[in-house]
């Protein structure tokens, strides 16, 4: 109770604090624009790779990642069943799916991780499949969509390589699979630079909130409301029939693999769909209210679980 309580309170006061910094207009009209770059082009990729650069990538290959994988395919594959037919277009589908099924596992996921299951590196698996294998697959689908058929195959082809948060996460990969230590001159500049990433794309979240619509009430209502159900309520529930009836997982395994499934919806996917200026209402109030909701979800499954 204490760690699910102690996470969301540090997130709810950076966020309220840049509600207050785009009420007032400190920062002027291009603030959450510049702290959107400052995230997307630095520090987010900075923050990926000097934690992947010294990830251990052996947690990869596990019955509780698997899990957590098979769980996300499910909520994210249901939404964009559901867009394709409801023809949502491929850019609110893509956040909207994203929405479903990424979960907080940073700025949130890290405390949860220590206070309610007494070990934050318990959310390593779920932190290193989402950066690995989901961020880049799903930039890759909006820097596609936005340049359409335009350009020649090659340029198509080599599009993840051309997107800073792709390529801050696959070189960290790359850094780790190699067993390669960087010195301190490299790695702690990186350290500071990546440092930003978690505020900036929190204050942007917070500042985006002055003068919003309350949530749900928007053109984008039904996919924010299909979002959080699968996130608050469907992933949990796939994992938890995943874990115990397909991979026998039971006690401690069982509750970690819940918990991290039942992490709202990640705040840095309003900073991807304000980068590419599409859904940016749909990311904004699916993770407000996921966020909300999550809180007795996650309060109940330690209760149940734990």
């Amino acid at each position: 109770m204490e760690g699910v309580l102690s996470g969301f309170a540090v997130i709810a006061i950076v966020i309220g604090v840049g509600y207050v910094l785009g009420r007032q207009g400190i920062l002027g009209d291009q603030g959450i624009e510049v702290l959107t770059k400052l995230a997307f082009t630095v520090a987010g990729p900075a923050l990926l790779f000097t934690t992947l650069a010294k990830a251990d990538l052996s947690v990869l290959f596990s019955a509780r990642l698997l899990v957590t994988a098979l769980s996300t395919a499910a909520v994210a594959g249901f939404f964009l069943a559901i867009g394709a037919l409801r023809h949502w277009g491929v850019g609110r589908t893509t956040i909207g799916a994203l929405c479903s099924g990424y979960v907080n596992s940073g700025n949130l996921g890290i405390p949860i991780a220590a206070y309610v299951l007494g070990d934050a590196s318990l959310v390593a698996p779920v932190l290193l499949f989402q950066v690995v294998l989901v961020t880049p697959i799903a930039l890759t689908i909006l820097d596609l969509s936005g340049m359409g058929e335009k350009g020649p195959a090659w340029q198509r082809l080599l599009t993840p390589l051309r997107n800073p948060i792709a390529l801050g996460s696959l070189s960290g990969v790359v850094v780790s699979a190699a067993g390669w230590h960087l010195p301190d001159p490299v790695v702690n500049p990186l350290t500071l630079i990546g440092n930003m990433s978690v505020p900036a794309a929190l204050l942007t979240f917070g500042m985006s909130l002055h003068g919003s619509a309350p949530p749900g009430r928007g053109r984008d209502r039904q996919l924010v409301l299909l979002s959080v159900a699968l996130k608050s309520v469907g992933q949990p529930l796939v994992a938890w029939v995943l874990a115990r009836g397909v991979f026998g997982l039971h006690g401690a395994p069982l509750l970690d693999v819940v918990v991290t499934s039942a992490l709202p919806a990640a705040q840095n996917l309003f900073t991807y769909a304000s980068r590419y200026r599409v859904a940016e209402s749909l990311a904004r109030e699916s993770i407000l209210l996921s966020t909300v909701v999550s809180v007795p979800v996650l309060v109940g499954v330690a209760a149940v679980l734990g």
